[in-house]
């Protein structure tokens, strides 16, 4: 099969298969359980389940992990972007080494790396020893915000890292060396090129992190102890203990939209920032 300009479309026949089967199709499905209840008579179409949603119990969920999430955002960028740029600024066979370092956490299980932090966190772990043996005496470290933070900082730090990385290696040197033979100094090369220039990779990181963070579940239950829920624990509960499966797709596709909401409000201060290198130079 060719389309108009006599290019065969035939190996995009397995990528149409796959998105239809394993997106598309599950999305119309959550669409459909989202919009509908369950009758004796079978489904019927209703607006009950986003209604529910308007509960002062839910929205507090709701709060909680947007809060969360956009915490452990801010914490990846602030100790992502040094180290991102850092590690650009080495020689390559040096910063491949590190980079990999970050990368091979990755290949274990996310629920193994959680667990990890137990015996470090907790009340007879690693950390609490030290401290006793230092005369601090032993601090509650596990089921709290700290270690649910900690948790998502540890598990999506890779997620930021990796795209600003990749953009400050990609950088056009030459801007800079122009810049400092201009006689910029190295906080104004940074503030005026650097920094700019690199933005497309901050937001790809900060959609990367937050998106997964917002709807995390396996952090909260290990590292919080269960004591609150997030979306991710919300959603898992109407679907495994509650077998809610119409309210729990409701809250997914209200989960979906805010994601959307997110990532377009991240695009338009992408495109803000979309501009020929050295077009924000301005001493």
């Amino acid at each position: 099969m060719k389309n108009n300009n006599g290019k065969s479309i035939l190996p995009a026949t397995p990528y149409i298969l796959w998105s239809s089967l394993f997106i598309v199709i599950p999305l119309l499905i959550v669409i459909f359980f989202s919009f509908t209840i369950s009758t004796s008579d079978g489904y019927k179409f209703s607006l009950e389940n986003f209604q529910r949603l308007l509960d002062p119990n839910y929205f507090t969920v709701f709060k909680r992990s947007i809060w969360l999430a956009f915490q452990a955002t801010i914490g990846c960028l602030i100790l992502g972007y040094p180290v991102a740029y850092l590690i650009s600024k080495m020689r390559p066979g040096k910063r491949d080494m590190l980079i990999m370092l970050f990368i091979v956490p990755m290949w274990m299980n996310f629920l193994l790396r959680t667990y990890a932090w137990l015996p470090i966190l907790g009340k007879n772990g690693f950390i609490n020893n030290f401290l006793e043996l230092i005369g601090i005496g032993r601090v509650n470290l596990l089921y709290n915000d700290f270690a649910v933070l900690l948790g998502m900082v540890y598990n999506f730090l890779p997620f930021m890292v990796l795209p600003i990385y990749t953009v400050l290696t990609k950088m056009d040197t030459d801007l800079i060396n122009a810049a400092s033979d201009l006689g910029a100094s190295r906080g104004k090369v940074f503030s005026k090129i650097i920094l700019p220039l690199s933005m497309p990779g901050v937001v790809s990181g900060i959609t990367m992190v937050f998106m997964p963070a917002v709807s995390t579940f396996v952090i909260s239950r290990l590292l919080g102890g269960g004591q609150y829920m997030l979306l991710g624990n919300l959603i898992e509960q109407q679907y495994t203990t509650m077998g809610d499966w119409n309210f729990g797709s409701a809250i997914a596709i209200f989960m979906m939209i805010v994601i959307l909401i997110s990532m377009g409000i991240m695009n338009l201060f992408e495109g803000s920032d979309d501009k020929e290198g050295g077009g924000s130079m301005l001493w």
